[in-house]
């Protein structure tokens, strides 16, 4: 089953998001780039600094998608003001 799903930095978290890159990048390679449709950070309207992320990724169920989410370095250091997860489905 695809889910989407789309994580906002708390504002002023770009130091934590940089501090945290190297650890996020090994964990989606390591443990989910085989189930990846999409993925990578939303930019502000600079198109300059990060403030997000967001994936189309195959899991199995909702639990699944809510375990990869809540593992993720990125969501361990405290960077996200929110994640939304919800299931996708791809027309195109």
């Amino acid at each position: 089953m695809l889910f989407y799903i789309r994580c906002v930095d708390k504002p002023g978290h770009l130091n934590v998001r940089k501090a945290n890159r190297d650890a996020h990048l090994a964990y989606i390679k390591d443990g989910y780039a085989d189930k990846i449709v999409a993925a990578g950070p939303t930019l502000d309207p600079d198109l300059e600094g990060m403030n997000g992320s967001v994936f189309i990724i195959e899991l199995e169920d909702m639990t699944a998608a809510e375990t990869m989410a809540a593992n993720d370095p990125y969501a361990k250091a405290g960077l996200f003001e929110s994640v939304v997860i919800r299931p996708f489905k791809k027309v195109f």
